[in-house]
């Protein structure tokens, strides 16, 4: 790996300082991000069945913003003009299940959408999301003891027992089925809840936009609110193909899946939760150049964001967009336990993001 450079090096040592005191100000920010944050995260959709997310962002939006929505399913809102152009992306979509079948005595068969462990899921409440309505189930315990070494397939009972008393709520092959969840506020500004990841980003960017200075703006910039992202950055794709080599930069704005938790060795991806936003220098999908990284640092220095650097797994919407030219430069926010059901993230990082998206989009 190559040496740290001299600012992000500072970045880094700042990121281990002790959490401050929240001011009155920050309090109201706080607020603000919970008072957003929850309706998404409380709000289902299931990579190719995210509209109840979308609507949720449509009525979050600010009064000026005018969005569209895409042949992809993608919403989009630009503001400003000229050039460069600059994109923001962040992703609707969540983790669940797909129905594949239903068996004769009722239970439903399942297929993953994204990636995760199923047996976070098993013996605990479902819900089938269907055209009438949302039916509850189960998740049903499998045989997981010393009698197998492979559990059998995840299935969801919801009640019924037959084939035709399972078609006749609602529920079909396609049909989205995922876990009863909600928003919950822990102690201090640390929630908990399911689906942050990936609706952290997504309340960041509509609260960086009910902030920015649109007569700051230098050029055009165009905040997207992808699909389908957990299952191969799909919405990501079409928008790129859509704007093709239009953009100068895109800043994918997503998880960080960080070792701050006691699962985890503290030797790679490590953001502590509540410093504050990830400049995300490296992942399975992009290397952001040196350069960019620190620039992101320099903005931050210059408006006062707190903002930590680090390497991470996974990837992200905006390395779709490189090869048609455009600089993939990811802002991430640290998560712990991602993509289980009680994600756990701390508040004061949304307040960073949406700062840090906001400095980016007037001065960069």
């Amino acid at each position: 790996m190559m040496a740290v450079r001299g600012s992000v090096l500072a970045v880094l040592l700042l990121s281990a300082r002790p959490p401050v005191r929240l001011s009155a100000q920050d309090s109201v920010r706080i607020s603000e991000a919970q008072a957003v944050l929850a309706p998404l995260v409380e709000s289902y959709g299931v990579s190719g069945a995210e509209g109840p997310v979308r609507e949720a962002v449509k009525r979050l939006l600010p009064a000026w913003a005018v969005p569209s929505t895409d042949t992809a399913g993608n919403l989009v809102v630009r503001v400003g003009q000229g050039g460069p152009v600059v994109v923001f992306i962040a992703h609707l979509d969540e983790i669940g299940f797909r129905v594949t079948g239903i068996r004769d005595d009722g239970a439903l068969e399942l297929e993953t959408r994204g990636g995760f462990f199923p047996s976070l899921f098993e013996a605990k409440p479902a819900l089938a999301h269907t055209d009438q309505g949302d039916v509850a189930g189960v998740f049903m315990p499998r045989d997981s003891g010393f009698t197998r070494r492979t559990p059998p397939p995840l299935r969801v009972d919801i009640g019924t027992s037959s084939r035709a008393a399972t078609a006749a709520r609602g529920v079909r092959p396609g049909t989205t089925v995922t876990m009863p969840k909600q928003y919950v506020r822990l102690t201090g500004t640390r929630a908990t809840g399911r689906s942050f990841d990936d609706r952290v980003g997504s309340a960041a960017q509509l609260i960086a936009l009910r902030r920015l200075d649109r007569a700051a703006l230098k050029h055009q910039v165009v905040f997207i609110w992808s699909v389908r992202e957990e299952i191969g950055l799909e919405g990501a794709e079409a928008a790129a193909a859509s704007l093709g080599t239009t953009p100068r930069r895109v800043y994918a704005i997503d998880t960080f899946v960080s070792a701050d938790s006691p699962l985890e060795l503290p030797s790679f991806a490590v953001a502590p939760i509540g410093r504050g936003a990830v400049a995300r220098a490296l992942d399975n999908s992009s290397v952001t150049p040196p350069a960019y990284v620190d620039s992101l640092v320099q903005v931050a220095r210059a408006r006062g964001v707190a903002l930590q650097v680090g390497t991470t797994n996974g990837g992200n919407d905006g390395s779709v967009f490189t090869p048609y030219g455009v600089v993939d430069v990811p802002i991430g926010w640290p998560l712990r336990y991602s993509h289980s059901p009680a994600e756990v993230i701390d508040l004061k990082d949304v307040v960073s993001l949406a700062d840090m998206i906001r400095a980016v989009a007037e001065t960069w």
